[in-house]
Order: C-alpha cells, then sequence, then structure tokens
C-alpha cells in the first residue's frame, strides 16, 4: 500500500511517468527474468529500456521523481 501510494503521487506529480504493477505470484517466471527477489520491488526505466533505478522495498518519493527525470 505504501509503495501505490508513493507511486501514484510521483505520477500525479509527473503526469507522463508510466507505472505497471506486476503480481509475481502469478508471473514467477518474469520475476525471474527481472531479477526480483523480494516484494515491493520498484523498477524504473529508461526511454531505451535500460533500468536506471531499483527499489527493493518501498522507495521515497524523491528517489522515484529523481529516477523518473533520469529516465525522460
Amino acid at each position: 500500500m505504501q509503495t501505490r501510494a508513493v507511486l501514484a503521487e510521483a505520477k500525479r506529480l509527473v503526469p507522463a511517468l508510466s507505472v505497471t504493477e506486476r503480481d509475481v505470484a502469478r508471473e514467477p517466471e518474469r520475476a525471474e527474468r527481472d531479477g526480483i527477489r523480494s516484494t515491493p520491488t520498484v523498477i524504473v526505466l529508461g526511454e531505451d529500456g535500460s533500468e536506471v533505478f531499483r527499489a527493493e522495498g518501498v522507495p521515497t518519493l524523491n528517489q522515484v521523481l529523481v529516477a523518473a527525470a533520469r529516465a525522460l
């Protein structure tokens, strides 16, 4: 719930931000491929699809906004 709140606030502040939630219990192969070992895990991708930020646990709003700036 805390992670969703942080991401919702980031989305409100940066409307161009795209947020996708994945259920790792339903998609364990994808979670393994993405290197997700715990939940929540937040991954921010750049325009080219490369990872620019990863947080295992609840990220701060500032962390997400800085990552979004790097990604855009």
